[in-house]
């Protein structure tokens, strides 16, 4: 199988899915809840593992009691999480996360990595059988360091974009493929292409949620409809569209224009069928198991 490492932030979500967001001070029930792992990294390493890749999480947990939901839920979709704060006594970062059962837009109130420094170790777990590396930058010095050892090892590199970071400079210069969320705002007047490209950024796009993918083909932007359906839940949307591009990526390596399109479509379509259902598991279940891509192996 394809083994991706992806590095990043690992949270404790709890969801709640109500009718309406309740006004200061009111309280509400909820129609339905879940707690499950979560974080942009975690949720592109669930993808990974769903979709018949190998999963490797390279993170911060420690031992709290709390911790035990998030090693559970990983250890149940088969990610591999190697814990680089595994002895430090403090919760793992907790987002609460509410979502509009009439919109499917969503709340999240989170520390994120902000509560917790992570060193990197002397020896990064990169196995010499990874294919692909992915980071979404909330641990900045794991970030530099992952993207600067597979850059060494000439292994491809992705970047989960979601927003700009004070680490974002640090990182474009070691990234191949990089999606950007429209909230990706520089904080200098500077076109994104122009931005990424600059840093020597080959293969770039635009996330928009229902509206097209935005691909960056040398000379300028060309849209990629994305599937339509009917939403229930945006949460994580963006991080299973990390995680299927990466996977898609590493069994595409190296890219040409139209494999980049293909592995676009392919990260689409799985990011899409999230969204028809509540939280950030419940499409995986066994009724989906027929949307498991199969690995080609390296093409």
């Amino acid at each position: 199988m394809t083994e991706v490492l992806l590095a990043g932030l690992c949270t404790l979500d709890v969801l709640q899915l109500v009718e309406r967001y309740p006004a200061d001070n009111e309280k509400v029930t909820a129609l339905t809840q879940t707690v499950a792992a979560g974080g942009p990294a975690t949720n592109a390493a669930a993808t990974v593992a769903h979709l018949g890749g190998t999963a490797t999480l390279l993170t911060a947990v420690g031992r709290h009691p709390l911790a035990a939901g998030i090693h559970a839920d990983l250890a149940d979709l088969g990610v591999r999480l190697i814990d680089l704060a595994a002895d430090d006594p403090g919760p793992p970062a907790v987002s609460s996360i509410v979502v509009s059962a009439g919109t499917g837009n969503r709340a999240v109130v989170s520390t994120n990595g902000a509560a917790r420094t992570v060193v990197p170790p002397g020896v990064l777990p990169i196995s010499g059988d990874v294919r692909a590396v992915q980071v979404d930058g909330h641990h900045p010095e794991l970030a530099v360091a992952v993207l600067t050892e597979a850059r060494r090892r000439g292994i491809p590199t992705l970047l989960d974009a979601g927003s700009w970071k004070a680490v974002t400079p640090a990182l474009l210069p070691l990234v191949d493929v990089v999606v950007c969320s429209a909230d990706f705002r520089p904080p200098r007047d500077i076109g994104v292409a122009d931005l990424l490209a600059g840093h020597g950024v080959r293969w770039i796009a635009v996330s928009r949620g229902a509206e097209p993918l935005l691909r960056w083909t040398g000379a300028g932007f060309t849209e990629q409809p994305v599937p339509r359906t009917t939403v229930v839940d945006t949460l994580g949307a963006g991080d299973v569209l990390h995680g299927a591009l990466t996977l898609a990526v590493a069994r595409r390596w190296p890219l040409t224009g139209a494999t980049f399109a293909e592995a676009l479509d392919e990260a689409a379509a799985v990011a899409t069928r999230s969204c028809a259902s509540f939280g950030t598991r419940a499409w995986m279940s066994a009724t989906n198991q027929d949307q498991i891509l199969p690995d080609s192996g390296p093409r």
